[in-house]
């Protein structure tokens, strides 16, 4: 999936963190403005109002050298995932909704963020670094059973064989 937008961000944070829409901006906002993680206050996301789903070159390549180091070199496409927005009027003067820093990775930040801030911005984190992931590869199989002209019934199942993006998100 494509870097979060604001209302794709509201929409994901209200289904896997039951956050309202109020809340998840709220909390956005203190994470844009700025959180004290011992060395200083430092803005942990980009600006949240957004409708684009861009991300500048020097976020891509810092967002690669992440996925290399922790993920491993497979998991990197041959190169970086572009995406469209797909509003016809939407305002793109901002970068899609993403980390500052990608190498400042959640499980760094936990003792200095509040819960909610904390479930946001690995949210935020682990959306940004899939979509620059490789797709994640599944094998599926069908098999139809028949029972005479009676009945039918099929029988589906599936295999993940590469995670991929799916190894974060």
């Amino acid at each position: 999936a494509a870097p979060f937008i604001t209302s794709t961000l509201q929409q994901e944070a209200s289904r896997k963190l039951r956050f309202s829409a109020h809340q998840t901006m709220r909390i956005a906002q203190q994470l844009y403005e700025g959180v004290d993680t011992g060395s200083g206050t430092v803005g942990l996301i980009t600006y949240m109002r957004t409708d684009s789903v861009n991300l500048s070159q020097e976020a891509i390549h810092s967002l690669r050298e992440v996925i290399e180091t922790r993920f491993g070199a497979a998991k990197l496409p041959a190169k970086p995932n572009q995406y469209r927005t797909r509003a016809k009027n939407a305002q793109e003067a901002h970068e899609g909704i993403r980390p500052t820093d990608a190498s400042r990775v959640p499980e760094s930040l936990k003792g200095y963020l509040s819960d909610d801030q904390y479930r946001l911005y690995d949210l935020i984190w682990k959306r940004t670094v899939a979509c620059q992931m490789i797709h994640a590869t599944i094998d599926t199989v069908s098999v139809d059973l028949a029972a005479g002209d009676v009945a039918s019934f099929r029988a589906t199942g599936s295999t993940v064989r590469d995670p991929g993006f799916m190894a974060v998100y």
